[in-house]
């Protein structure tokens, strides 16, 4: 046996097969024993560490951190910027527009969209000037429909 070989059984990084006697005849007939391969405690350690890096497991603490809604009312656009801040640490912004000059709200609204974009969320118009924008981690589900937007206007 060379030394590479014993190193490597030293480690078990590769099993030694038997080989069969010189006096010892096998039947042509007999179907030759394919060799078991035995893993090594090593071995299975790391398939069993790969195997939990692809699993989904998210942590409960992370789904309650993300609950938290907020709730805001930008009286400047440089406000918009913090409303984003609150969007990528994974909370929902509930944004009321109506204290703040047309133009500017809609400055607002449309940075807002690009950032809820940019993370993947969703922006929804839930009253007169009333807006969610919620990140990736919250489904919105329904709608609001536009009949009573008309009525108040």
């Amino acid at each position: 046996m060379s030394m590479k070989n014993k190193f490597k059984n030293f480690f078990y990084l590769e099993e030694e097969e038997e080989t069969p006697k010189t006096n010892e005849r096998r039947n042509e007939s007999q179907p030759t024993p394919q060799p078991t391969v035995r893993k090594t405690a090593k071995e299975r350690r790391v398939v069993q560490n790969d195997t939990s890096a692809t699993s989904n497991i998210i942590s409960l603490q992370n789904l309650q951190k993300s609950s938290k809604v907020i709730l805001v009312e930008p009286r400047v656009y440089a406000e918009a910027q913090d409303i984003s801040e609150h969007l990528k640490n994974k909370r929902s912004v509930v944004v009321n527009l109506q204290r703040i000059d047309k133009d500017q709200g809609i400055r607002i609204v449309d940075f807002l969209s690009g950032t809820v974009y940019a993370l993947g969320g969703d922006i929804q118009r839930i009253g007169t000037d009333i807006f969610l924008c919620a990140p990736d981690t919250v489904e919105v589900a329904g709608a609001i429909s536009d009949y009573f937007y008309d009525d108040l206007q």
